[in-house]
């Protein structure tokens, strides 16, 4: 079991940017795929971004131009960098450990606690 925590939520303004890490306890290059969910008041948790252990990624059409999934090996750290924030980003984001086969998310196992972002219009 991988222990993982996220960072660098807050309160940004319409266009910004914000950075959230995911700390986790184990290597996440020992992980099959690493990825960022984001849950918005009253909607079910979606899928953001994914990383897999050979440098694949996939983000979903909200985010698409905007966002950028990456890791930091020597620091043990995954990110999602977040550019031209728009009110409908506001969520709770979510660093999870999980499984890619054939181009899709098929599988979760840890999570974090999540960080909350704000974006104000």
């Amino acid at each position: 079991q991988v222990r993982l925590v996220e960072s660098g939520g807050g309160l940004v303004q319409t266009g910004g940017s914000l950075r959230l890490s995911c700390a986790a306890s184990g290597n996440i290059l020992r992980a099959d795929a690493m990825g960022w969910f984001r849950e918005a008041p009253g909607l079910q948790r979606e899928l953001v971004a994914w990383l897999t252990k050979d440098g694949l990624t996939f983000y979903g059409d909200a985010v698409k131009g905007r966002f950028a999934i990456s890791r930091d090996n020597a620091k043990n750290l995954l990110y999602l960098q977040m550019n031209s924030l728009k009110p409908e980003d506001t969520a709770i984001y979510y660093c999870n450990r999980g499984q890619v086969s054939d181009g899709f998310y098929t599988a979760s196992f840890d999570w974090g606690q999540g960080t909350p972002v704000t974006v104000s219009s």
